[in-house]
């Protein structure tokens, strides 16, 4: 993908997410992404035991609802946030209230130093990135020896994902593509040392990187 359409997709995304931004939480756009918080917290919360004050990072964070349940999992965590959505962005500063750090920031180019966090997450996000390879590469960077990358994303069977995948370059919410089990092992597998994927449900999956340590 060239760098004209790669920011036709975040163009895309920052203004769906900005017009989603006030419903998010109630809201039938955010109800793919509401189905898999339990599995998130659950992945996250089991990769940092026994970390004493472990430090979070969420991709793609949205109005911060998931980073909440994440931190009352995980009380002494110490959580930074991220959103292309600078309304997003807004909505996750009111809700944690100075429990984050939270910024507007692209997944793509992290602003944050090597090895700064013990865990990452994204949900239901990572199909939105123009350039996946690279937000892999940035979660892989900031994240410290053994640390872990949690991604909660959509899924579909093949015959499925291959009609979604014709349609997704007219969607207007900037969705890129739906990966593959096989794809994202790839994808991940170049900078993470295991990889470990699972399906939830007919809609969704659950994927563990883990860096090696």
């Amino acid at each position: 993908m060239n760098q004209t359409e790669a920011d036709r997709y975040r163009a895309r995304s920052r203004q769906a997410f900005d017009a989603q931004a006030a419903t998010f939480d109630v809201g039938t756009e955010g109800s793919h992404a509401r189905m898999l918080y339990p599995h998130v917290v659950e992945a996250v919360t089991a990769s940092v035991a026994g970390i004493e004050g472990p430090r979070l990072l969420d991709l793609g964070c949205g109005t911060g609802a998931l980073a909440e349940r994440v931190i009352e999992s995980v009380p002494d965590a110490r959580l930074s946030c991220v959103d292309l959505s600078s309304n997003m962005v807004e909505a996750a500063r009111a809700l944690l209230a100075g429990r984050a750090q939270v910024a507007v920031c692209d997944a793509e180019r992290l602003i944050f130093p090597d090895s700064s966090f013990d865990a990452a997450w994204c949900n239901d996000s990572f199909h939105h990135y123009p350039d996946p390879e690279r937000a892999a590469f940035q979660a892989w960077r900031v994240l410290a020896p053994g640390g872990s990358f949690v991604i909660g994303d959509a899924w579909q069977p093949g015959p499925a994902r291959a009609i979604m995948n014709a349609w997704l370059p007219h969607s207007r919410e900037g969705d890129v593509r739906i990966y593959s089990e096989a794809e994202l092992r790839a994808i991940l597998g170049r900078w993470f040392d295991s990889v470990a994927w699972r399906r939830i449900g007919s809609t969704a999956c659950l994927v563990v990187a883990r860096k090696s340590a």
